[in-house]
């Protein structure tokens, strides 16, 4: 990666005093050119001499001389190396059993490192992976061979877990009202208050989780449930699947679990769908879409690729045919497809300024490959596009064959924006929630701004928070408990096609962190058990095995291949719901003006990631921005709006009084009209890597338009905002821009 330039609307002058990228001069060197001229970004393409001195900068003699901002003194916040080297005196080892996926040896060798297998959960799903640990420090996560949602390999985000793992701004102790307590103290409060609970039959009493992919805990939660039968639970993540959810239902009468199968695609039509970077079977996912396209001999055949999307991304990056259109016209284009292929759907019609020639071709291709083809809807469509996928690949006779439906990964699955709404409307009545217990979730930074979560909340009498970090919601409860990481607690997750793995710690918790298992028997008045105990006692029903030897051996052998054996879920018919076409409601409106799009941020995600150092450094595919975000347009819409990369707009709801103020990013391929909003930043309890970085465009997002904002306002402020982005390098025609210039001159 190159260093990481200061690049700010300012660096160039465009003629007519202000400085800043002029667009129309790009359009006319492009209409210049007698053939194609390929080019990298804007700033190639623009070939100013900040660009061309940016080449050359690539490996400075001097880093201390760099000019913007003082990276290094970011850097060193990350204090990663400083916290490896200082718990090599305090390393302490789990005390149960723990197996290693090599042969272990008789006692730690120093210089000689160990892999464990485990798990990592994140966005929904569980990637199998190994961690390298050296003498009893986990050092590196890398992916598990053996693992189907990995097959060795890891995302950038599970490479950087290991830093959140490190992170010296992790919640060290138990806190009471702001002051430093224990477990013990908790504990001792917690019983008396559950006792009477109990006899309330547990009247007043939320909990708020994020999905839940162990089948234990959820098993937890069900128990609870049953002895405090007036209690609820309620789930929420702001980047959750509510749309793909919701699509299963209304295709299929019921919720369901979609899975892929793109190495037996020869046409692959994606909807928005980013599925080579994000979402449950990703890192798979994205193996088996390049297998088909490597050419092994002359009997190989390549897929193709169609891409439909309203923000550039990786998928389409990679497509064969791609066709950028607004989030809002995605559903129209949807239904045209549909109807096309051959379901019966009623009001289909192609968006304004898309080719019918576009359209037939893809058609054709998809019928020349009934069967051998797949569509697939992107997480933050809307029901009605995860439905239509669903239906169009029923139609070509997809189902079972490029694509297979399973029960559920989730312990419970809801649609999260409705079940923390209707929490919400409870806690408006302070004697409808009394006592509220948050294992994980962020509300207070990351729900709706027109649910006002936080000042709900503080209505609440008892208010107990668990999590990673002291963060924006623990501030505002009375209790907040540490939890400990994926790398130093037992638990177990599913997979993206339901295997399940059981995580092993690598150490014993570095801070006071408790797991989710813990708290759960804490509030059930079973207090004492552990986390492995727990996991152990329900695979031990689970598994029906009654003899303690056999199942001692297959307890050991899963932690040692990081695998289940038997517990993917098996795929179900899942005939398209008779009563769907009928109940489809109309297509939307086209929207006119500037839309705003929201989108998980590539690197820190929803946030929860904006403490990671390395996230933070890594550069968005793109726009190869870091350490911010920005709002995204078009050329075209930049000229519109008279704006260049840094000038900051303020975006203002059209119902309430909610505006944020964003940099803006000019980025070829993003469709005119559209701007595309990044979460995740605008942190103010993340810690000293993660606060106050960026804006926080959920501010903005309303409950009524979580993913597409119409009617949004769009001003220019003239302002100017800082903002870093990687250089180019490796560029090999330096001599051929040395040979232009003599030619100019």
């Amino acid at each position: 990666m190159g260093i990481a330039e200061t690049l700010m609307n300012g660096e160039r002058n465009n003629g007519n005093g202000k400085r800043g990228m002029n667009l129309a001069a790009l359009r006319a060197t492009l209409a210049s050119c007698g053939g194609r001229r390929f080019w990298q970004s804007l700033d190639e393409l623009s070939g100013t001499p900040e660009y061309r001195e940016f080449l050359e900068k690539e490996f400075p003699h001097d880093p201390a001389q760099e000019e913007g901002v003082p990276r290094r003194d970011v850097l060193k916040l990350m204090a990663a190396s400083a916290a490896l080297a200082g718990l090599g005196a305090c390393t302490k080892l789990p005390e149960e059993k723990i197996v290693p996926y090599v042969v272990a040896p008789e006692e730690i060798i120093p210089g000689k490192p160990l892999f464990y297998a485990t798990a990592m959960p994140h966005g929904g799903a569980a990637a199998g992976v190994l961690v390298e640990s050296h003498m009893g420090r986990p050092t590196k996560v890398e992916g598990n061979s053996l693992h189907p949602g990995s097959l060795g390999a890891t995302d950038a985000i599970t490479q950087a877990a290991i830093l959140t793992f490190y992170d010296p701004d992790r919640s060290p102790v138990v806190v009471r009202e702001g002051r430093v307590s224990t477990w013990a103290a908790f504990t001792t409060f917690l019983k008396p208050l559950m006792e009477d609970r109990k006899r309330q039959q547990g009247a007043g009493m939320r909990l708020l989780t994020e999905s839940v992919i162990s089948p234990t805990l959820g098993a937890q939660i069900r128990e609870l449930l049953a002895m405090y039968p007036e209690a609820k639970w309620h789930q929420w993540e702001p980047a959750g699947r509510d749309a793909v959810r919701e699509g299963a239902r209304l295709a299929f009468g019921r919720y369901v679990n979609t899975v892929y199968h793109f190495d037996r695609a020869d046409v692959v039509v994606s909807l928005d769908s980013d599925f080579v970077r994000s979402g449950p079977g990703t890192v798979r996912y994205a193996r088996e879409f390049i297998s088909r396209r490597k050419m092994e001999g002359p009997e190989s055949k390549m897929n193709r690729l169609y891409a439909v999307e309203a923000t550039p991304l990786n998928t389409g990056a990679m497509a064969d045919h791609r066709l950028p259109l607004r989030a809002s016209e995605i559903e129209s284009f949807t239904r045209a497809l549909a109807a096309a292929v051959g379901v019966k759907v009623a009001g289909a019609s192609l968006p304004a300024g898309v080719p019918e020639k576009w359209l037939l071709g893809l058609v054709r291709d998809l019928q020349a490959h009934r069967g051998t083809s797949l569509v697939v809807a992107g997480e933050y469509q809307p029901a009605a596009v995860h439905a239509l996928a669903h239906a169009i690949n029923a139609e070509l006779g997809n189902a079972g064959h490029t694509v297979e439906y399973t029960d559920p990964i989730e312990a419970e699955p809801v649609n999260q924006l409705e079940s923390l709404r209707q929490l919400v409307e409870d806690m408006h009545d302070p004697k409808k929630v009394d006592l509220l217990f948050i294992l994980g979730p962020n509300p207070v930074y990351s729900a709706p701004p027109d649910f006002e979560f936080k000042k709900h909340l503080l209505g609440v009498r008892t208010r107990v928070h668990m999590g990673i970090h002291n963060d924006e919601t623990a501030e505002q409860c009375h209790w907040h408990v540490p939890e400990s990481h994926f790398l130093e607690s037992w638990s177990d997750a599913r997979a993206y096609d339901g295997t399940v793995t059981f995580i092993q710690p690598l150490i014993a918790p570095i801070y006071e962190g408790k797991s989710p298992h813990e708290l759960v028997a804490e509030i059930a008045g079973k207090s004492g058990q552990t986390a492995h105990d727990l996991v152990r006692a329900y695979w031990q029903v689970q598994s029906g095995i009654k003899d303690a030897k056999t199942f001692e051996a297959y307890w050991e052998t899963s932690l040692h291949d990081g695998v289940t054996a038997g517990t993917a879920l098996p795929a179900k018919p899942a005939p398209i719901s008779a009563a769907f076409l009928s109940s489809l409601p109309a297509a939307p409106a086209g929207v006119a003006g500037v839309e705003v799009m929201f989108r998980p941020d590539p690197a820190v995600f929803d946030g929860r990631y904006a403490n990671n150092g390395w996230l933070q450094e890594l550069p968005k595919p793109f726009s190869t921005l870091t350490w911010d975000n920005a709002a995204i347009l078009s050329p075209a819409t930049a000229s519109n709006l008279a704006v260049s990369n840094g000038d900051t707009l303020k975006l203002v709801t059209p119902t309430r009084e909610a505006a944020v103020t964003a940099p803006a990013w000019v980025l070829p391929g993003q469709p005119d009209d559209c701007i595309t909003l990044h979460l995740g930043y605008g942190r103010t309890r993340a810690g000293r890597v993660g606060n106050l970085q960026g804006f926080n465009a959920g501010e903005v997002r309303l409950s009524t338009a979580m993913w597409v904002a119409a009617g949004m306002r769009v001003e220019k402020t003239g302002d100017s905002h800082l903002m870093a982005a990687t250089q180019h390098h490796h560029v090999i025609d330096r001599e051929g821009h040395r040979r232009e210039e003599e030619s100019e001159a």
